[in-house]
């Protein structure tokens, strides 16, 4: 079996590396400019932070991490936030995030990793920017596949649909068919969590907590059915701006979640009720930031933050919503593995497996 190592660009709390570990490939370390990542991505996976901007990475440093590998996999997900539909309404080509997929190509000509994968949203591929990396690669003799991945159908409890590029210089690469035939629902994933009220957080677990409605959201929530909107309310309750025309085409706010669909696609914002069809499918509150985490793909043992530290909604819900979903992860490992001839070590996936059932059993009603 070949020797592999990975390093995982804009790595975050590491949801893409905990996928890929847990299909055998080895990652060595993760490189991230928001530090607040260092404890989850460290305490959840045996890599290496390094609170780095990939931007300045300097290529002879990322040909050290690699080592003596026989097989250099570089992977990545540059912040999409860019290339999403909401922010094309603004001129966010300036911005020096959008420049990043350039940084990437860069270290991938200057390094000649002999995989490359990269996720982001669908709407990348109508960028000149995504059009160059491919070009990049395509100049540097790699076989590519790229795809829109529908992650509902590879059991992610939630709509996300992410564009997926493999690139080899091995040989034609592909990603792996779903292996299910309908999605996994909410329900399945955090149906059987332990019930808290809104502004209260469970006592054995900090994360499983949710953010405090005020009085008008409370009596909102409560006249909420599961998969309905702010249209179905009595009138006085409906917000000044959603009784404008300008207003009323954009019922994807003040909802519920539906029990046995998948969740909707979750931003950083998840946790607040009227922030999107955020609310828990019957408790009179948002979906914790657990449960978020779990509608990631994230196992319910994975920490976030050390012990004792302060729970912070809008910086967790950010690291948690901005993460590749570990489910999309496992895709991408399952993928390369497949393309490696490498073999999952299933007694350490069904160890985890173990760890995130004893976690779950502490939580559940």
């Amino acid at each position: 079996m070949a020797d592999v190592a990975c390093v995982d660009l804009f790595c975050g709390a590491g949801g893409l590396t905990h996928g890929l570990i847990s299909e055998g490939i080895k990652v060595v370390a993760g490189i991230d400019v928001d530090e607040a990542c260092r404890h989850p991505f460290e305490a959840n996976n045996a890599a290496r932070f390094i609170n780095e901007d990939v931007g300045q990475l300097d290529p002879k440093r990322l040909n050290d991490l690699f080592g003596g590998a026989q097989v250099k996999v570089l992977a990545g997900c540059a912040p999409c936030q860019p290339f999403s539909t909401y922010a094309q309404r603004y001129d966010v080509v300036g911005s020096p995030r959008w420049g990043l997929l350039y940084q990437f190509g860069r270290l991938v000509k200057s390094t000649r990793p002999d995989l490359v994968t990269m996720e982001n949203v669908p709407s990348v591929a109508k960028h000149a920017v995504f059009g160059d990396f491919v070009e990049t690669l395509q100049k540097l003799g790699y076989f590519i596949h790229q795809e829109v991945v529908d992650c509902s159908l590879y059991g992610l409890p939630q709509n996300r649909r992410r564009m997926v590029l493999l690139a080899s210089r091995l040989g034609p690469i592909e990603i792996v068919a779903p292996k299910q035939d309908s999605p996994t629902t909410v329900r399945a994933a955090i149906g059987k969590l332990a019930p808290i009220a809104q502004g209260a957080a469970h006592s054995k677990d900090p994360l499983h907590a949710a953010s405090k409605l005020s009085d008008l959201n409370l009596e909102r929530i409560r006249v909420s059915r599961p998969g309905g909107t702010w249209r179905d309310w009595p009138k006085h309750l409906v917000a000044d701006c959603h009784q404008r025309k300008t207003g009323r085409t954009y019922p994807g706010v003040y909802g519920r979640m539906v029990w046995d669909e998948p969740a909707p696609t979750l931003t950083t914002q998840f946790y607040g009720f009227g922030n999107g069809r955020f609310g828990h499918p019957e408790q009179d509150r948002a979906i914790s930031l657990r449960e978020g985490a779990i509608l990631q793909g994230f196992p319910i043992s994975y920490s976030f933050i050390p012990d004792g530290a302060p729970i912070h909604f809008k910086a967790l819900g950010r690291m948690i919503g901005n993460a590749v979903p570990v489910t999309l992860g496992e895709v991408i490992g399952q993928s390369i593995a497949a393309h490696l001839g490498i073999k999952a070590k299933k007694t350490k996936r069904e160890k985890k497996g173990a760890v995130a059932d004893d976690a779950r059993k502490s939580l559940v009603a």
